[in-house]
């Protein structure tokens, strides 16, 4: 090789090992090998356990090229079968070189003359080369076709090409494999993130489709930035990254106790309680008046009351928010007190019932909400514990971000604007977006998308989130199918 041949085939190797596009990959290796041995036409195949499948086919000369998402190739596989020459390349890691088909005897090209019979074109010297990782593993195998002189003449392969094609194979063989392990990688993360979702939605039945949504919408909203050309701009490592963030935001929750997790009502289980206590109430004064303790009259105020009381608690324990008149009951009802049956004077509602039936919007106490804001620390203590790839190393602090806000208002570390990055920002506004419309939660009706518009613009008045990102989102309508 002359000196120029062998910085343009070092420059080539550099490419291939560079290239992180499986499609321009796949492309580059045979367009390679077909200028250095300088021929008209080749074939790339790759292996899989039922034969070689097609990849690339090219002919220069008749302007075909096939392959690649935009042009499927189909044709079967090859079988593995010694009879067929980019087989017994494959078998036997070897190169063959065969100076014209039409008079070779060892091997079967009768694919090659129908190909030929149909197109018209005359395959004539072929030069296969397999594919082998580092590790002896068979990648696919490369088939040149008829080489050419300096006049366009269709010659044999040159025997000292065949060393420099051998080497390019060889190095596409590793960025392929490389590749390959790269995609198993990103599919066992994609796997296991999906699995603790899917754990989420199962612990969280009135939860459940929250996260799929949020990265529905998130696909959308990307997409229309690309298709708009918009200068925010997510390349595929910075769009992975971003649906990861989206993906893992509420893996914390996996720590919460259920009673709060699942608390679809102001009391909860509580209510049960509370309605078994009022029927004990109720029974109660009725002894009462029968034992002559108490008037009929007087029985028959209690029992008012207790009708009363029953409906109150459960109004108020499914109601969407405590009205004042509401909260002015419970304040009343939180003063009666009734006699047991061994005479200790007990409330007709405990402190912690009172605590739950006066939140005034919302199923969570206080206590029950700092508990619920937890799962953010915990999403962080979670991933930290995960080897991200250098190139996902931000989804895990995406993630643990999304309840920040950029008026320092969030939590849990109170982060203001220039700790908050835009992705962060647009995570908080599909997650209180897909909140408030979210048609799975008992607790609450959906609420209309522009009613949940008006108040995510109410919340970037207030500087809690981010306008301009609010507006790209209303624009994108990525909550539409």
């Amino acid at each position: 090789m002359t000196p120029d041949e062998i910085k343009s085939f070092l420059n080539i190797c550099l490419a291939i090992s560079n290239e992180r596009d499986r499609e321009a990959l796949l492309s580059n290796i045979l367009d390679t090998a077909m200028d250095l041995s300088k021929c008209d036409a080749g074939t790339l195949y790759l292996y899989e356990e039922d034969g070689l499948h097609f990849c690339r086919m090219v002919t220069r000369s008749q302007n075909i090229r096939q392959g690649g998402h935009d042009a499927p190739i189909a044709l079967p596989p090859v079988p593995m079968d010694e009879a067929y020459v980019c087989s017994w390349a494959a078998i036997h890691n070897k190169a063959i070189n065969v100076a014209d088909v039409r008079s070779d005897t060892h091997f079967d090209f009768s694919g090659s003359k129908r190909y030929d019979d149909m197109t018209g074109y005359r395959t004539k010297s072929m030069l296969v080369v397999p594919m082998q990782s580092d590790k002896g593993q068979l990648v696919g195998v490369m088939q040149l076709i008829n080489a050419l002189d300096e006049d366009g003449r269709i010659i044999p392969f040159p025997h000292d090409i065949e060393l420099i094609v051998g080497a390019i194979a060889s190095q596409a063989a590793i960025s392929i494999t490389n590749m390959q392990y790269s995609e198993q990688i990103t599919a066992l993360l994609d796997s296991l993130v999906g699995a603790l979702s899917a754990a989420i939605d199962a612990s969280t039945p009135y939860n459940a489709n929250h996260t799929r949504n949020m990265v529905e919408y998130g696909c959308r909203f990307l997409d229309w930035l690309e298709k708009t050309g918009h200068p925010w701009k997510f390349d595929s490592d910075k769009r992975r990254t971003f649906l990861l963030a989206v993906w893992l935001h509420d893996v914390g929750k996996l720590a919460v106790p259920l009673s709060v997790m699942n608390k679809n009502s102001r009391l909860g289980d509580g209510l049960e309680r509370v309605m078994g206590r009022f029927r004990t109430i109720s029974l109660l004064n009725k002894i009462s008046m029968l034992e002559g303790r108490i008037s009929r009259k007087d029985y028959e105020l209690t029992a008012q009351r207790i009708n009363e009381a029953c409906d109150l608690v459960c109004r108020i324990d499914s109601a969407g928010f405590l009205k004042d008149e509401d909260l002015e009951r419970i304040n009343a009802l939180r003063t009666l007190a009734y006699s047991d049956e061994n005479g200790l004077v007990k409330p007709w509602i405990t402190p912690e019932e009172y605590d739950c039936l006066t939140i005034r919007k919302g199923t969570l106490t206080a206590g029950e909400r700092l508990v619920m804001e937890s799962h953010v620390t915990i999403t962080a203590r979670i991933l930290s514990r995960v080897d991200f790839p250098k190139m996902y190393a931000l989804a895990p602090v995406w993630a643990a971000a999304h309840h920040e806000l950029i008026n320092g208002s969030g939590y849990p570390n109170h982060l203001t604007a220039g700790d908050i990055p835009d992705e962060v920002r647009l995570i908080t506004i599909l997650d209180v977006f897909d909140a408030l419309t979210a048609r799975d939660r008992p607790y609450k009706p959906p609420m209309p998308e522009d009613k949940a518009l008006g108040i995510l613009h109410s919340m970037a008045n207030e500087g809690a989130i981010d306008e301009k990102i609010l507006e790209l989102f209303e624009k994108s309508r990525a909550w539409e199918v």
